[in-house]
Parts: C-alpha cells; structure tokens; sequence
C-alpha cells in the first residue's frame, strides 16, 4: 500500500475562543437530542471495494450460495503482479519457473498451453505481455486432482467459465505440475482483455467466484463425492497434525475458549463423532483440556499452533523427499529448521535439495547437508532477476539477515545531513578525497536499489535526494528485504567437495586452511568428509612446494590464496586463447577495461567474466550485474576493492 503525503492547512481557533466554544457545544447539543430521538450516529461505510470490475455480479452471487452437498473441494491461490512499464523479465522467468524440469509425472520438464494449443508458444506470450500493467497468477489444485487423468480438459472449461463471467475473451497460458502429492495447475493471465483495456476482475470473483466455478465443474467431472468418500477424508483429520476443518469448526463452536460438546453445530452423527475424537487427539497435544465431562478448554493459540505444526510436518516431509533423492541417511533427531529470526546465525553446509517453499510468490528453500552433522531445511526467498537457483552438491553459506542500517548507509547519512538531504559522488569525493571509485560507486549502487523501492529519489543532475531521515529509510529498505529475503546466501564453492583436494585454484578448502576461525566439523556426515577432504588438501599444497610441516603446525606459502588463482586463472585463459585465437590480457588496480561482455566461467577459484575485445579478451572476478548485459559492451575500472561497471555506455570518437 502506498503512502498518501496530501498537504493540508490546519486552522485553530484562538485559545479561549468562545465562538468556537458555543459552536462546539451546539453541536453536542444536537448530538444528544437526537440520540434521545432515537437517531444513531453515522455509521461507517460498509464499501470494501470488493465488487470493482469485471465478474462483481456473479462473485457476489457464488459468495452467498454456499458449498453445497457432495461438491468436491478446489483450492486456489490467486495474486497479482505488477509489471514495469516495458519490463518482461518477470513474466520471462515465472514461465520458465513453470516449465522447469521434473513437474510432470514423468518427471519431464513442464510444458505450456493454451485455450487451443497442447504447445503454447511462451515467447509470443511474453511478447504480447509488454504493454500490460499487470498480470495475474493462479494456482487451481483439486483435491481429487490425482484422480484426473489429464487437467488440461478441466482447465481449459474453467477458463471458459471465467470468460462467459468476466463478459470478455481472456489471453492465459498454463502449466500441470505432478511433482507434489497434489496436482495443480500454473495459471498464468495477461492484465488485458478482449479489446485491449486493462483487466480489472471483482476481488470478490477472485475470492471466490472463480474457486466456485472449480468445485462445480470438479464436480462435475468426478460426481458429487459419496457419503464413504466424507467419512474417510474427515476420519483423516482426527489425528492430523495440522490446522484442519474440525478445529475450524471447533473454535467457531467455542465461546470464550469453552466448549460444550452437546453444542456442537452440524447433527451429522459421523461429524459429532469425528469432532469428539479430534477433541482427544488435542487434548493428547496438549491444546485442549477436558474440565468436566462434556466441557472442553480450547488453547487460544490453537490455530496458530496447529499451523506451525503443519508446516512443520510438511518441511519434514520435504527433507525426507530431498535427503532420498539424494542418497543419504539421516537419523530422525538429526533434521533443524535454520531460524534466520536468531541474529548472527550461521550455517555452512552442501546443497542436497531445493525447491520452492511457496510457490505463487516463488519462495525458495534449500536443505543442506551440515559440517555441524545435522541436515538444516532453510527458506532463501525469492531470487533476483540475475540471481541463480542454489546447485545441488555446491557448498554455500548462510547467515541471518539483521534489519539494520549498513556501515554504506551511515556514509550517506552523514554526506547527505551535511546537504539538505541531498548526496552525489561528487559530494562524496569532497568528504572523503581517498575514497576510490569503486567504493563510491558502491554506496551509488545502494541508492539505486533503493530507488526502485521507491525509498530515495535521484534528480536530473544524476544526485540523490535521500532526505535528512535517511536512516529510518535504510531501515525500513532492509526490513522489506529481510522479508523477501530472510537469509543471505553466499556461494563458498562451486564444485563438488570430492573434487577440491586435487584442484588447481585457491579452493574453499584453502580459505578454511588459513582462515583464523574455522567452522567446528562434526566427527560423522558432512563434517567428517570436510575433514578429510582438508587433510587431504595440506598434502597436495606441500608437494606443490605451497605449504610445509613445521614442528606440528603447517606454514603456508605467503600469498598462497592468490599464487593458486593465478595458475587456474593461467591455465583457463590459455585454453580459451588455443580456442579462439585472442590472446590474454592481465588487469591491474587502475586499468581501464572495455569489451563485450561474453559469458561467465565457474572456477574452483571462483566466478569470473570473459570480456572480449577485437584482437585479446581479459578474465575479471564476475558480478551478476553484468548478466543483464550478456553479449553487451560494458566499461570498468578496476579499483582495489574491485571493479565499478558501467553497462550499456557506447565508445566515443577516438576510442
């Protein structure tokens, strides 16, 4: 929701104004002679804005119907996304995500289609989509969707339903996914209709019209479900270690946390009894408490709780999915949950598994084999657009992300408080005349981001207006990113653990060797292979002369870390030049570098940049910055923290 900021001028009567006084008390007057009268102050509006748009009048009609006998259950999620003027990255890589490998039941990739096609083409689909302002998102999930042997006919009718409803032709692409225990469907709808104007759609509809439409022709396909049909999916609620529809019917039947099992609403006698045996399953929680025979003390954190239980149950299950795919066996005590909300947490550990936590918002997790021993299931959030999703066996780290301001922030803060609010790198410079280019260039980087938050403004002589409350803007800036992103996640090596002992390259295993706090390994699982791995390590370092045995204790090589970067680094650029016939060209602090910016490399040393230019090409440490200028021409100084980039500047006479 955005913030309003509307000027107004506020008038107060002088103190002791008796005019103001009399006006004052007439009006209160009036007030109690007509409640004497009967009258009732004004009421506020009861307009919640739910029927604004396309679909308002069958929503409100579906809204009071009701579900009715037999009707089978759909869920659906719905939201909205909102698409920057002439951006298709988005909607770019939600469709890949949706056709990504391993959905279908064959474990295929996923493939799109349409009102016509079994093959919908998603490029034309993103093209179509550029002038759009938004986008909606549904996921539709039967629950008897396993029953269904193809959801392609269903959902081709649902989409027709919700055409003849909306009174307008819709433009939709969708994709099956079987890779859970329940099949659902990718809805993806373009922000257009029919005749090209932006498609507004009731929230009512989409609240439940459109879920209506589901459960009617679900039910439809399958017929009404039978009485056996009920009784099994309630008897599986009973003892289900979640927030189910008996506990809903439970909390409406309590009042004031007390419930009297005689009143419990519905004269089914399977649900009555069904209810009195989710009472004990409770109880045996220890989320109710029998006071008296018949009278019942519900938790008043029931739903909350039994929700917590579930995604719990449900990370489990997801470990134990990923730990199987993967081939390794973990006892049951060994399983934890990282908790980013725990300040200064810190987990290393290789990727066995990811996936999505969630996946209309395109939440990630990953699940990590720990040098601690333990396997850690991690939510991550949502990627950038130039981000990557984690690579099974890569070994990564993860710390919590604290919503606090950056050392970077309190820079500007000061610049900018010194300014009126105001801060540019020239006005950098001048406070701090050492500062490199590429150390500006990063607190630059920060406001820009910033700024597509719509947190700072940059005015048209390229300086900021960041305001004199520029820290609780940082604040709150890093609070909306520690909700997106929870963890921060940095890449400790690329390649498998197995192939870093021989490596050519300063490895992870060599930062471990000669870092000053290294991670306490644990004697089984990873932590034991991390070990080895190491001791295995100091051996080939000291027959490479880079490392030696001293008393007990090993000596390294000085400058160790950037000889072995140096030799990989040597080794790949001579490849690439016996390929291509460029020859390589070193980069110093200082230089100017300007080329075409190829591809990215994985190393054990790391990730690096191919830079091409007409007759050499130079290899630089890789940022994904530049993956948005793929096959672009980019320009950087190469300063002593690293290197500031400019993306898309075109050469100059001369140059």
């Amino acid at each position: 929701m955005r913030e309003i900021d509307d000027e107004f001028d506020v008038r107060l009567g002088r103190i002791g104004n008796r005019r103001a006084r009399k006006a004052t008390s007439y009006l209160r007057r009036i007030r109690q002679e007509a409640a004497k009268a009967g009258a009732s102050a004004p009421r506020r509006s009861s307009f919640t804005g739910g029927r604004i748009g396309r679909g308002h009048a069958q929503g409100a009609a579906l809204v009071g119907r009701g579900r009715s006998p037999g009707q089978r259950r759909v869920v659906i999620k719905a939201r909205i996304v909102r698409i920057k003027a002439g951006d298709v990255s988005a909607v770019r890589a939600h469709l890949r995500y949706v056709q990504r490998d391993g959905v279908t039941r064959a474990g295929e990739p996923g493939e799109l289609y349409d009102a016509g096609n079994d093959r919908a083409d998603s490029k034309s689909f993103t093209e179509r989509s550029a002038g759009d302002r938004h986008q909606f998102r549904f996921i539709v999930a039967p629950e008897d969707g396993a029953e269904i042997a193809d959801l392609k006919p269903f959902v081709r009718d649902l989409m027709h339903q919700m055409e003849q409803d909306l009174g307008t032709r819709l433009d939709w692409v969708a994709a099956d996914h079987f890779n859970t225990g329940h099949p659902h469907t990718h809805i993806v709808l373009r922000g257009k209709d029919g005749e090209g104007n932006d498609l507004i759609i009731a929230r009512d509809y989409i609240a439940h019209g459109f879920r209506s439409r589901a459960a009617e022709l679900i039910t439809r396909e399958l017929g009404p479900e039978t009485e056996i049909e009920v009784a099994r999916k309630v008897q599986q609620e009973v003892a289900a270690e979640r927030f189910t529809r008996l506990d809903r019917a439970i909390l409406r039947d309590a009042r004031d946390g007390l419930l009297e099992s005689g009143a419990l609403s519905g004269r089914e006698p399977a649900w009555q009894t069904a209810r009195i045996g989710r009472l004990r399953t409770l109880e045996r929680m220890g989320l109710a408490e029998e006071s008296e025979p018949g009278r019942w003390r519900i938790d008043a954190e029931l739903e909350p709780k039994l929700r917590r239980m579930g995604e719990r149950g449900d990370i489990i299950k997801t470990m134990h999915r990923e730990l199987a795919a993967a081939g390794v066996s973990k006892a049951a005590g060994d399983y934890a949950i990282f908790d980013p909300e725990r300040g200064g947490n810190r987990l290393v550990g290789r990727v066995v598994g990811e996936g999505f936590a969630d996946e209309l918002t395109e939440r990630r997790y990953v699940v990590l084999d720990g040098v601690d021993g333990r396997t850690h299931y991690a939510e991550i959030g949502a990627l950038g657009a130039n981000d990557e999703p984690p690579v099974r066996n890569a070994i990564l780290e993860l710390r919590s992300r604290a919503a606090q301001p950056r050392t970077i922030d309190r820079t500007i803060a000061e610049i900018a408080a010194r300014h009126g609010g105001i801060y540019s790198d020239r006005l950098h410079r001048e406070f701090d005349p050492q500062a490199s280019g590429e150390f500006v260039g990063s607190h630059v980087r920060r406001l820009e981001a910033m700024r597509r938050e719509g947190i700072v403004t940059r005015l048209a002589d390229g300086s900021w207006s960041v305001g004199r409350d520029y820290l609780d803007r940082a604040l709150r800036y890093e609070k909306l990113q520690q909700s997106r992103n929870p963890a921060r996640v940095a890449v400790l090596s690329w390649q498998r653990l197995e192939d870093l002992p021989q490596a050519l390259g300063a490895t992870w295993l060599d930062r471990k060797l000669v870092g000053k706090a290294p991670d306490e390994l644990a004697s089984s699982g990873f932590g034991a292979d991390v070990e080895a791995a190491l001791r295995a390590r100091r051996q080939w370092l000291i027959e490479q002369g880079l490392a030696r045995e001293d008393g007990g204790r090993m000596r390294f090589a000085r400058n160790m870390l950037e000889t072995l970067e140096a030799r990989e680094l040597a080794r790949t650029a001579a490849d690439i030049s016996a390929r291509t016939g460029l020859a390589h060209v070193g980069a110093k602090a200082g230089d100017t570098i300007s080329g075409i910016y190829r591809r990215s490399l994985t190393l054990n040393s790391g990730r690096f940049a191919l830079i091409e230019r007409s007759h050499d090409f130079v290899l630089v440490p890789w940022r994904p910055v530049l993956e948005r200028a793929r096959g672009q021409l980019v320009t950087g100084i190469v300063g002593g923290e690293g290197i500031s980039w400019s993306i898309g500047i075109k050469r100059g006479i001369g140059r």
